[in-house]
């Protein structure tokens, strides 16, 4: 069975965004609190930017694994949906900061994201992904949608 386009454009989306989020929440989680303290266009306190940092590495995890496993794959529209609330108050920091020449920056990667959660969410509802039962069986319908 030949897998249409948007099935590996949402793939590549999903792997890029993975690598983003999993390298940008390693650092949050990683560094010293007063070095990311420092670099930001706006104050904020040192442990909301660990649990961004765990919510960015958590979300990659999510965007890769229900589908790679298939146990699950409806959490990766809402892993995404997730990540697209992060990237929207970065993009509103980054502006309210003065940086409004980095703003893109996150806001492209908000809107990927937002693919990643539409398409994974709109493939997932025509394919049985979020546990819709079958009538005849009496049993949830397994599919991955991937």
């Amino acid at each position: 069975m030949k897998k249409p386009i948007m099935t590996y454009a949402l793939w590549i989306a999903q792997g890029l965004l993975a690598l983003v989020f999993l390298f940008a929440g390693g650092i949050k989680l990683i560094l010293p609190l007063e070095v990311m303290t420092e670099q930001m266009p706006l104050p904020l306190p040192g442990e909301f930017l660990r649990f961004i940092g765990v919510a960015e590495v958590l979300g990659a995890i999510g965007l890769i694994l229900p589908g790679l496993l298939g146990i699950r794959p409806g959490l990766t529209p809402l892993a995404a949906s997730g990540l697209v609330i992060i990237m929207t108050g970065a993009t509103a920091l980054t502006v309210a900061g003065g940086d409004v020449g980095s703003a893109p920056i996150p806001l492209v990667v908000g809107l990927l994201s937002v693919f990643v959660a539409y398409g994974r969410g709109r493939l997932g509802a025509h394919r049985g992904d979020f546990g819709d039962h079958d009538a005849d069986a009496g049993h949830a319908h397994i599919s991955t949608g991937y």
